[in-house]
């Protein structure tokens, strides 16, 4: 570990005076320099082939970049992760989702005690709910099925869940009905539940201090709904479980503790989808999948942690974000997934990339001296190419991008498949070769309209091909990710593992709550913007609809 500043490690200043000598050099020169260039910038590990040569570095790039890494300390840094230090210096706390996928006969020791017996004794009690939901053994109250599971949750608490949900349909049960609702806007929750039986409908409440505004006013509409339908309190214990760790307030909901199921301090929310909020995941696709996949995340884990960094994808794939977030400007990174299971897989790497390194402080306090958190972003493809990647080829915006492609699909039909992955490898080669003035003319352009069919290209890109999405693909593929972030948490010297930027419009929405809901004329003393909002809002919302809904 280090206490010098970024801007000062020697690593970091020849990398600065490198970029200068290179940042013009197009790909087409390095591929031509080097004819066997995509062959040899690759790494081909647990499952995950990596072509990273259609970036803009050399070897020399890639020399200095791993040497940024070792003067940031990046291996002692993992080294105290996997080993329970309390690296999240502002909570002071370990951080451990290797931890969840940790085999049991583990060690892993957090305060002096193995946290790894605990993890387990968790998944099987989750493994032994999961079974009894999807065999139709457990009961609603009225002694019907439960068929519905409705995850009620937001950030970590849904991101994952949903995703995870969706990138593994094809392993879950088609007989059960699963939807998630976060949003404490009203429409998330009615039109959840607007064709569900509330007799054969389960609700998982997850919140890990059963306080969380959103969630718990989202939870409360649930039970409200539920006994408006059922008339009995006792119902609740049949029809909701918790993953929580306030027992307190989970028994005062109604929920039994015994079907309460726990996780950890050390758990940041945005890494939690294999913990007990995975619930809905596991009953989803059945113990087997779920401990398939964090079997996946455990082999990128020890990927991560024992591999040396030149053959190592999440340090690479740090170490290259890093690369254009500081020194080429950019500021967004595109995750373009071709593979319409992964629809969701964007916007869950948006909290955990832009929640973890969304930091203008050092873990020391001080301002950080760099560019941190590029945006992350994406949609999957072809329809991506339909949409945002004209910006993408010919805007004035540099945006690396990163292809994610499987080599068999789950749904064969027909040609489907072979031309969905001719578009990936298309698209990366096109925005790394561009197309030039004299082969836009050559193929018989009018002169006033060759600018606007020129291609510049050396646009950046990773190309990630793994054989088949299955539940331990997933874990590998969100691991990778994790393990990438941290990284690039560790070289700009920031906690990514806090999230303080979330806390102050949360505590000013429940100053403003009662000011919106009272009958009397309340005190404002915000800004101006703020109370005249605030009064517009409550003349307006008492005004009769000018379209009455049917």
């Amino acid at each position: 570990m280090t206490d010098t500043p970024l801007r000062n490690l020697p690593a970091w200043v020849a990398l600065g005076a490198h970029h200068k000598k290179i940042e013009n050099t197009h790909l087409r020169q390095l591929f031509a320099e080097d004819p066997k260039r995509g062959e040899r910038l690759v790494v081909e590990d647990v499952g995950i082939y990596l072509d990273y040569s259609k970036n803009r570095i050399t070897d020399e790039t890639l020399k200095l970049l791993i040497q940024v890494a070792e003067q940031s300390g990046l291996k002692a840094h993992i080294d105290a992760m996997f080993a329970g230090e309390k690296i999240n210096i502002s909570e002071n706390r370990a951080v451990l989702h290797v931890a969840l996928r940790a085999p049991k006969g583990a060690t892993i020791v957090v305060d002096g005690q193995n946290v790894v017996p605990e993890v387990h004794a968790v998944l099987n009690k989750m493994s032994d709910f999961a079974n009894r939901v999807r065999s139709g053994a457990w009961k609603g109250h009225t002694g019907k099925r439960i068929r519905n599971i409705v995850n009620v949750g937001i950030g970590g608490s849904d991101l994952g869940p949903v995703m995870a949900y969706e990138a593994l349909r094809q392993y879950s049960a088609r007989d059960l009905v699963f939807r998630f609702v976060s949003n404490v806007d009203g429409t998330d929750f009615a039109e959840a539940v607007i064709d569900l039986d509330a007799e054969e409908t389960m609700f998982i409440i997850s919140s890990k201090t059963f306080t969380t505004l959103e969630t718990m006013t989202n939870a409360h509409t649930a039970r409200d709904w539920l006994l408006a339908r059922l008339r009995d309190d006792s119902a609740i214990a049949k029809h909701f479980v918790a993953v929580s760790t306030n027992a307190k307030e989970v028994t005062k909901f109604g929920i039994d503790t015994a079907n309460m199921f726990g996780f950890w301090d050390w758990v940041g929310g945005r890494y939690s989808m294999d913990s007990a909020i995975g619930l809905s995941s596991m009953i989803a696709v059945g113990p087997d999948n779920f401990r398939a996949m964090l079997a996946g995340f455990h082999e990128m884990d020890e990927h991560f942690r024992t591999t040396p960094f030149e053959r190592n994808l999440p340090v690479l794939m740090g170490l290259l974000a890093v690369w254009y977030n500081d020194f080429f400007d950019a500021q967004t990174v595109a995750i373009l997934p071709y593979e319409q299971y992964l629809k969701r897989f964007p916007a869950y790497l948006q909290q955990l990339t832009m929640e973890s390194n969304g930091k203008h402080v050092k873990v020391d306090g001080t301002q950080v001296d760099t560019d941190t958190g590029p945006i992350y972003w994406g949609e999957p493809g072809t329809n991506g190419q339909h949409s945002f990647y004209q910006l993408i080829h010919q805007g004035t915006r540099l945006i690396p991008c990163d292809f994610i492609g499987f080599a068999q699909t789950l749904n064969p039909l027909g040609r489907h498949h072979d031309i969905l992955m001719a578009n990936v490898f298309a698209q990366a080669e096109a925005l790394a070769f561009g197309k030039t003035e004299a082969e836009v003319k050559a193929e018989g352009t009018a002169d006033w309209l060759v600018p606007h069919r020129l291609f510049e290209g050396n646009r950046p890109s990773n190309t990630i091909l793994m054989d088949r999405l299955t539940p331990a693909a997933l874990g590998k593929l969100v691991a990778l990710y994790e393990h990438n972030v941290f990284t690039q948490g560790v070289i700009w010297q920031i906690d990514s593992f806090d999230q303080w930027g979330v806390e102050l419009g949360k505590v000013l929405a429940q100053r403003i709550v009662p000011q919106l809901e009272g009958a009397d004329e309340p005190k404002l003393e915000h800004d101006s913007s703020t109370n005249a909002l605030i009064r517009l809002y409550r003349k307006l919302k008492g005004a009769p609809l000018e379209c009455p809904v049917s």
